[in-house]
């Protein structure tokens, strides 16, 4: 009989940009202005319902799978602030997904990792929901720091 427990699964991206830890901080902390702009267009309608920079922050947004809109909603934590960012899902799937910006090897870049965790069922179906979810996030991630690096070295405030 398969087992039903649920695991933890991790979906993790990460990428050297070449610009500054604060600045990368900085945008990804900002859900009013800078959060938005490196958002891929599976995400849609980010709203900050309670602060909106870092720490204390409750937004609420869509995102598309296979041409369905889902609705979400999380906080914010910084367990280290201008490294670790927090996004906890307040939903029923409890997903948890952390921005962590570490030193690269310049002194001007930043690795960048986008790593989220959910509950994922055991067995086979879960094996396959584990698959899927991987195939659905790992191009997004990508792509959300292809925008990140796009906007962290363009002109300040473009």
């Amino acid at each position: 009989m398969e087992a039903l427990k649920p695991e933890k699964h991790e979906v993790a991206v990460s990428a050297v940009i070449p610009a500054r830890r604060e600045r990368i901080y900085s945008l990804l902390a900002n859900y009013h202005d800078g959060h938005p702009r490196i958002l891929p267009k599976q995400f849609t309608h980010l709203t900050v319902e309670q602060g909106g920079i870092g720490a204390g922050t409750i937004i609420r947004f869509e995102m598309s799978f296979f041409g369905k809109k889902q609705s979400f909603r999380a906080a914010i934590t910084e367990p280290e602030p201008g490294r670790v960012l927090v996004e906890t899902g307040l939903d029923s799937n409890g997903a948890v997904t952390t921005f962590t910006i570490n030193p690269g090897s310049a002194p001007a870049d930043s690795n960048v990792t986008i790593a989220t965790r959910i509950s994922a069922r055991g067995g086979f179906s879960g094996r396959i929901e584990r698959a899927v979810t991987t195939l659905l996030l790992r191009p997004i991630y990508k792509k959300e720091l292809e925008n990140l690096a796009r906007v962290a070295t363009g002109p300040f405030g473009a």
